[in-house]
């Protein structure tokens, strides 16, 4: 029985807060990628966010049509189980993640991706291969981050710098998927 004090419709809301801050599909992590011109990289990067079930956005236009035989190489058969959405702009990709950090990896921050406390709302966006973001994009991130290289370097590939970067915010916030026995992963045994 409850309380006096509690009513139904306290326990219906507090149960439906509950759902909606455990959902799968809201307060997730999503990788996204601003303009890619590399389809190779594009299609690694949406097998990773299918292998880790991080949804990937694609800020367009892209640098290749999208299709290109590139891309279907590089994301083989993990192209049904990748969870992309595609974006006319940058306008109408960040009116659809409103109330969620936008945290940009970028050569040109100060602060090394190793020193930062990720939430599992983060949206973890990639500039251009070629040119990154410009500034104006640059400067409506939330946070920037760099990740620590030796002098003399220029960058890292973008999509080895979304592996490293995206693996440490999944590991602080808990976000990798869960071990199952090998036979249920891969069908092997």
């Amino acid at each position: 029985m409850s309380s006096p004090n509690v009513t139904n419709a306290t326990i219906k809301r507090g149960f439906f807060l509950y759902l909606l801050q455990h959902s799968q599909y809201n307060s997730k992590m999503r990788l996204a990628l601003y303009q890619p011109d590399i389809p190779p990289n594009v299609g690694t990067l949406l097998r990773l966010g299918a292998c880790l079930g991080v949804p990937v956005d694609i800020i367009e236009p892209c640098g290749f049509p999208f299709g290109a035989r590139d891309l279907k190489r590089a994301v083989m058969d993990y192209r049904d189980a990748a969870d992309v959405t595609r974006h006319v702009s940058f306008q109408a990709f960040h009116k659809s993640i409103a109330g969620n950090r936008l945290v940009l990896l970028t050569t040109r921050a100060d602060a090394p991706y190793t020193d930062f406390t990720f939430t599992e709302s983060d949206i973890l966006m990639l500039g251009r291969e070629s040119a990154g973001v410009p500034d104006d994009i640059h400067a409506i991130a939330n946070h920037r981050l760099v990740i620590p290289m030796v002098p003399g370097m220029r960058s890292i590939n973008v999509a080895v710098s979304a592996a490293m970067v995206l693996g440490e915010a999944l590991r602080q916030t808990a976000g990798f998927p869960k071990i199952g026995s090998l036979s249920e992963t891969t069908g092997h045994v």
